[in-house]
């Protein structure tokens, strides 16, 4: 089969790998149907993530169909088809206990990162039981490819840590995909006000369809300035740090208001400066945080009742065989004006 394999920081190639096999009786291997490309592998390829080594089969996002059941999977059977979880939950350890599923003691964030994921024909997928989701009839599957990770990344880290409430005033920077899942489900709450930062005009553009109350460039505009302007010098109540360098982060520093909350969703390659001595007399939380996962079942029931329709932030399709031009316009998504892309293989 075909898979896009890490190769070193700032490489990466399709190579042809043995087809997945059940190694233990609760693995399922799903055959891809749509899989995509998450910011998280960008990270990888420039070596944020040295975890992850030379030669793994990237991806942790996707939809497909059983191709084999090992004798211990009780809930699935080959035909079926499902939504793959970015995050692997064996159900019985302590932390899967506490619905901690990032931290599951057999499992977590695997697939991409320390097995072989999803941006290849097939996929082994540990824990099949409790890391797959059956899909429903007639159910939007390029909409579901959202499900596996960035929807719930953006309300689990994003909205829930933040504690996004009704009247309350949030600030996202970034307007990547996360970003705007954290935008569209932070809508769930009924803020009074949503503030998108950016350097993209598209992206903010389409954050302001998405629901954005209020759009800064940080291009040309100082972020910081225009964000205590609209605020009354306030702050925000939440800010939602959605990229992972230290200038978003230091931006949500500055944003905070007393008793606010920083949530932390971006994935830091590299060391931030924590501003404790300004901080510590303002009685903030600052959250940062895996995506667990717990809140999928009830983000398929938002999107099947219409309340949430994740299938807008789908910019970009290709074949699972042009899956280097996907990446080479991902990667450069202000020129390309790029959100997701949808891989197909059917």
């Amino acid at each position: 089969m075909k898979a896009l394999v890490y190769q070193g920081p700032g490489q990466k190639a399709v190579v042809d790998k043995d087809k997945p096999t059940v190694l233990k009786p609760t693995d399922a291997v799903v055959r891809m149907t749509k899989t995509t490309i998450c910011g998280t592998d960008l990270h990888i390829i420039k070596g944020d993530v040295p975890t992850v080594e030379e030669g793994r089969t990237l991806g942790h996002e996707g939809v497909g169909v059983i191709e084999e059941v090992g004798s211990a999977v009780n809930n699935f059977k080959k035909g079926d088809r499902v939504l793959i979880s970015c995050i692997t939950s064996c159900g019985r350890c302590a932390n899967c206990k506490k619905q901690l599923y990032a931290h599951c003691e057999d499992g977590g964030w695997i697939l991409g990162h320390l097995i072989d994921g999803t941006q290849a024909d097939y996929v082994r997928i540990p824990h099949a039981d409790n890391s797959l989701y059956p899909i429903p009839a007639g159910e939007d599957e390029e909409a579901l490819v959202m499900l596996s990770d960035i929807l719930p990344t953006g309300f689990e880290i994003g909205v829930l840590n933040g504690q996004v409430a009704p009247g309350c005033t949030v600030a996202i920077v970034g307007a990547g995909p996360v970003g705007m899942a954290a935008l569209l489900t932070a809508q769930f709450y009924s803020p009074a006000h949503i503030i998108m930062i950016d350097m993209d005009d598209n992206r903010l553009e389409a954050a302001k369809t998405f629901g954005a109350t209020d759009l800064i460039n940080s291009a040309r505009q100082n972020a910081i300035e225009t964000v205590m302007a609209l605020t009354n010098n306030r702050g925000v109540d939440v800010a939602i740090e959605a990229v992972g360098i230290p200038a978003t982060f230091d931006i949500c520093q500055e944003i905070v208001t007393a008793g606010g909350n920083i949530a932390n969703v971006g994935v830091h390659g590299t060391s931030v400066d924590l501003h404790i001595e300004k901080l510590w007399i303002k009685n903030i939380t600052l959250t940062t945080g895996l995506v667990n996962t717990n809140t999928t079942p009830m983000l398929m029931k938002t999107l099947e009742s219409g309340k949430v329709q994740p299938e807008q932030l789908i910019t970009h399709h290709f074949a699972l065989d042009e899956i280097m031009a996907a990446y080479e316009v991902f990667g450069n998504a202000a020129k390309e004006k790029a959100m997701k892309v949808i891989l197909s293989a059917d």
